[in-house]
């Protein structure tokens, strides 16, 4: 027997009360005999022995009604007297994080909880109701032979998961069962990092299991990225470890290797590279395997294509004009006729970087320039005076003449920069569409020195080769469908048809995604790199963070099933306790309703 609420036991001392009562009734005074008084003390030896046994049996009574009051306020819960368990709705969350993949004295961490889990399973009796929940929130209930078969297929994720969401699962299925004994099961390696943030768990019963084991040395890459996205064909690949010494890396692209070197812990490395491969292709950045393998490779996905061709405007003005000729010198673009940098006025075909017209009188003909080439925005009112540009890439431009773009049926481009609550740069399938000249009259972007970089990035990654972007996920995420892709394809091979929100899927790789059977861009699935830092919290303290009606912790891997039942089986003793206090009291009512009625 146990007690949820130990401190109402000093209510206990209260039993003094009827102790220190019958004592100072036991109290005698000086003797002096009186003739008169001869009957009377015949009368009380005769029954003296009666009287004792009498107050004795109240101050019992007392003594044990108050003990049960006591016992009562400390809420006691203990287990029933037989074999067995009553029914219980077992809940058994499973830390299938990154982190429990590490490998202690041989074997997975995940794979000590998964022989938990089994033994659990075979523990219960088919009265129970079983559920196994996984870190990442996904629940599964059924027989004992599915959930067996369930657990045996459990692998690692390539994340954190949402410990919150598994909890908050796990305690509103066992709420919802209708019996008396809830219980959550959870075994977890106590990643920090990890457990941060816990919901309360009202209402069930918690078993927790930590294993006492050391953060063992890992290393890990944190950062592989391709940089820019688009590379024409030039490029270059980021990378970063987390290691406590020196450590030698791999880059791969497409399958081939084409980089090898060796690394400071916490350095970043850039590797330049003008591959012969084209189109879409996937990389990855890779170490040597160490107890903790899977963040030991890092996916990042890039478009190659060669320089595009560029036709510069007259138009433009010549801060463009130089601007090209930068980049040309580190042969990002070269002249041509891919994309062409022009004043809307003077447009003809796509892909293109459009301006507003230098003449405001060319805005007409700018504007039927923008409709025949299926550009849902125009020109508007002229505005002029000062204004600030707010973008990414556009801190401290200022604008002092523009013109309003109005959005027409349809525009579902993307705003760069705005100006006030007004866009100012938008881009939308194959046009990027600037509502000022590029001159310094007009806008101080030109003279500024991010002009070169995002006239480079408009060029070689908006305008350049099939739409598309590399989208960033973490495993097992739901993010809305990009308008501009109808299916994923898997590194398999595989192809799914793609809804209304993705399902990002709970592994770590690059999967291409498709338009018309073509790839249009990708999404790269990379574990978090916290996720890789191996500080974990103790026992004691991750129970502390848990908030639950009641935490038990077991002490080893072994009696982690056993207590996930025994504690099932314990039920109140708050009624029992309170039934017994009215029983005395009830019984102490007789007794002195008896004496009083004989002594009238």
């Amino acid at each position: 027997m146990s007690f949820l609420a130990p401190l109402y036991l000093l209510l206990a001392g209260a039993i003094a009360v009827p102790l220190v009562i019958h004592l100072m009734r036991r109290k005698v005074g000086v003797r002096v005999e009186f003739p008169a008084a001869r009957y009377l003390a015949r009368a009380e030896k005769e029954h003296s022995r009666t009287l004792r046994i009498r107050n004795l049996l109240l101050m019992l009574l007392r003594v044990v009604a108050l003990l049960a009051i006591a016992v009562a306020a400390a809420r006691p819960v203990a287990r029933w007297v037989g074999s067995g368990h009553a029914p219980t709705a077992i809940a058994i969350v499973i830390d299938n994080s990154l982190s429990s993949s590490a490998v202690v004295n041989g074997r997975p961490v995940l794979d000590q909880f998964k022989s938990m889990a089994r033994d659990v399973v075979s523990a219960s009796a088919s009265t129970d109701r079983l559920w196994l929940v996984t870190i990442d929130g996904r629940v599964r209930g059924g027989s004992a032979s599915t959930l067996r078969d369930e657990i045996n297929r459990l692998e690692p994720i390539a994340g954190a998961g949402d410990p919150a969401a598994a909890l908050s699962r796990a305690s509103g299925v066992v709420r919802g069962s209708g019996f008396d004994a809830r219980q959550v099961a959870l075994a977890t390696d106590g990643q920090r990092s990890e457990w941060q943030h816990v919901p309360p768990i009202p209402n069930v019963q918690l078993v927790l299991y930590v294993p006492s084991i050391a953060p063992s040395p890992n290393h890990a890459v944190v950062l592989a990225e391709a940089r820019p996205i688009r590379w024409t064909p030039r490029g270059a690949v980021a990378a970063r470890f987390l290691s406590r010494d020196s450590t030698t890396y791999r880059i791969t692209l497409n399958g081939r290797t084409f980089a090898r070197g060796t690394a400071a812990p916490n350095e970043e490395v850039v590797v330049r590279a003008s591959p012969p491969e084209r189109g879409w292709v996937d990389g990855t950045v890779e170490l040597e395997p160490d107890e903790l393998p899977g963040d030991n490779v890092r996916h990042f996905a890039t478009w190659i294509g060669p320089a595009p061709g560029v036709t510069i405007s007259p138009s433009s003005g010549p801060f463009v004009k130089s601007a090209f000729d930068v980049l040309r010198t580190t042969e990002r673009v070269v002249e041509g006729h891919d994309i062409a940098v022009v004043g809307a006025d003077e447009l003809s075909a796509l892909p293109a970087l459009i301006t507003a017209p230098l003449d405001p009188v060319r805005i007409g003909a700018a504007n039927r320039a923008l409709e025949r080439a299926g550009i849902p925005w125009r020109f508007g009112a002229r505005r002029t005076g000062e204004s600030t540009v707010r973008g990414a890439g556009f801190e401290g431009v200022t604008v002092a003449a523009r013109y309003d773009l109005v959005a027409q049926a349809g525009a579902t481009a993307e705003t760069l920069a705005v100006v006030g609550r007004d866009a100012w740069v938008v881009a939308g399938p194959r046009y990027v569409l600037v509502g000022s000249p590029l001159t310094a009259e007009a806008t101080g972007l030109p003279v500024r020195a991010t002009f070169i970089p995002w006239l480079g990035s408009v060029l070689t990654e908006r305008l350049v080769g099939e739409p598309g972007q590399v989208i960033e996920a973490q495993p097992g995420v739901q993010l809305p469908r990009p308008r501009w892709a109808d299916a994923m394809e898997t590194p398999e091979g595989g192809r799914t048809p793609l809804g209304d929100v993705v399902d990002v899927p709970p592994r770590a790789g690059t999967f291409f995604l498709l338009r018309g059977g073509r790839r249009v861009g990708a999404i790269v699935v990379n574990p978090p790199p916290e996720e890789s830092i191996l500080d974990r919290y103790s026992a004691a303290e991750l129970a502390d963070r848990l908030k639950s009606e009641r935490t038990l912790v077991a002490p080893n891997a072994s009696s982690w099933a056993t207590m996930t039942f025994r504690a099932a089986a314990r039920r109140s003793l708050i009624e029992p306790a309170l039934i017994a206090a009215l029983l005395m009291l009830i019984v102490e009512a007789i007794a002195i309703g008896a004496r009083s009625r004989r002594v009238a």
